[in-house]
């Protein structure tokens, strides 16, 4: 059997494994060190587990995945992220769809805390769901918007996706948070954009909340303060070049942690449980790194990356129609695997091909990036929605797809903005590096 042979039937092993859901990382472990040893030796096999492990393990730029994500559970169980959506409500509440709009901002404020979008539907489910069914929101839009607002998580900096983009493409984790900024504030606009024409076109699906009064929205904004000034301090250190991403990380998290005891909104349990939460969460993204680095070599080795590369490249499609072919195929995969599967799988054969043609490779991690979002509201496995129907167990599946489905329309919007003005993900990073 020739080695690109072994490759393919390696590659279908992987998917039926995944079908079977199989976890992730055990999937990519057994059938990259296996095929490594059909294409080379148990030797090899073994000293790429061994030498790979302790490396990823040691690096230190791991460090901002539990301490971000500490800083998010710490901002959850304290109830901060509530008091962002608060603000939000007593500010633009009393408009017609102001709920689902205070919805969508309050999930972009808890992404900036958690870096996890599973996290931020989660989240701003419980603290939104009740009061737009309260308020007598239709349940495809009380429901679509946390689905879809949830997805900027993994977008608006701090971004686990981005880390792990960062580790397998040796890129710079600070460029990429702040990449990530202007385009997940752009997106955040479209989809209240979409919210104002949804309640506009039909005004009973969001009916207008309950006016709030200058002082009701002043205290709002008061208790919002503190968060949000955790927010501009770690994005605004890492931009201002005070802090690297690892160094923001621990002062975000820090200042939440002694926000919440100082208050007594944290208890020593509760830090306990975020903590715990934090480092399973922080262990099972190891492992899929290390699984990667076991079938990084694999896939090389079976010469498919060029293969690929070279089949594209006969298209003859340009530098813009090999971007769209390639988020594209994302977006297929992305109907069926997760997130950080897809990334592990796919950019060893892409990235190579994107680099070839001259394509920035932060601005390409923004896109694959935004596109890895679509696939957390995709039937059929879109994440999110199943997150949201946790939640909600009253109202359809069926409902909830069809609820994300506008705003599913704006990311694609999003995505060909940013494929058009590139400089929008572009000009933090370069301005900051210049």
């Amino acid at each position: 059997m020739s080695a690109a042979s072994i490759g393919v039937f390696g590659i279908a092993i992987l998917f039926v494994l995944l079908a079977l859901r199989i976890p992730v990382a055990f999937a990519m472990f057994a059938v990259g060190f296996f095929g490594i040893v059909a294409l080379d030796s148990a030797k090899s096999a073994m000293s790429l587990l061994a030498s790979e492990s302790f490396t990823l393990a040691s690096s230190p730029e791991l460090v901002v995945i539990p301490v971000f994500i500490l800083m998010g559970n710490v901002a959850s169980v304290t109830g901060m992220s509530r008091k962002l959506y608060d603000a939000a409500y007593a500010i633009i509440g009393q408009v017609r769809g102001g709920l689902a709009s205070a919805t969508v901002i309050g999930c972009g404020g808890f992404a900036a805390l958690s870096g996890s979008s599973v996290a931020s539907a989660l989240t701003m489910g419980r603290v939104a769901l009740g009061e737009m069914d309260r308020f007598g929101y239709d349940a495809r839009l009380s429901t679509g918007v946390v689905a879809a607002g949830g997805t900027l998580g993994i977008l608006i900096p701090p971004s686990t996706g981005f880390v792990i983009y960062a580790i397998l493409t040796e890129q710079s984790i600070g460029r990429l948070f702040l990449a990530g900024v202007l385009p997940g504030l752009l997106l955040l606009a479209l989809f209240v954009l979409m919210v104002t024409l949804i309640c506009a076109v039909r005004p009973a699906l969001g009916p207008a909340g309950p006016r709030t009064s200058l002082g009701q929205k002043l205290s709002a904004i008061g208790g919002a303060l503190p968060i949000i000034g955790i927010i501009l301090l770690t994005i605004g250190g890492i931009y201002g070049g005070f802090f690297s991403p690892v160094e923001a990380a621990a002062v975000g998290a820090g200042i939440v942690i002694l926000i919440g005891f100082v208050t007594g909104a944290l208890s020593l349990r509760q830090f306990w449980e975020a903590s715990r939460d934090a480092i399973v969460t922080s262990a099972t993204v190891m492992l899929i790194l290390i699984a990667a680095h076991l079938i990084n070599p694999f896939l090389a080795l079976s010469h498919i990356p060029t293969t690929v590369g070279h089949a594209i490249d006969a298209l003859g499609l340009g530098v813009t129609g090999t971007l769209v072919l390639i988020l594209a195929i994302y977006l297929v995969l992305g109907c069926f695997l997760e997130g950080f599967a897809m990334l592990v799988l796919t950019l060893p054969i892409f990235f190579p091909i994107v680099t070839a043609l001259g394509v920035d490779p932060i601005w390409f991690g923004v896109l694959v990036v935004l596109t890895l979002e679509m696939g957390l509201i995709s039937p059929p496995v879109g994440i999110n929605v199943f997150i949201v129907k946790s939640v909600a167990p009253k109202v359809p599946l069926g409902d909830i797809f069809i609820g994300v489905l506008p705003f599913w329309v704006m990311m694609v919007v999003c995505v060909a903005i940013l494929i058009a003005f590139p400089q929008i993900a572009l000009f933090l990073p370069n301005t900051m590096f210049n």
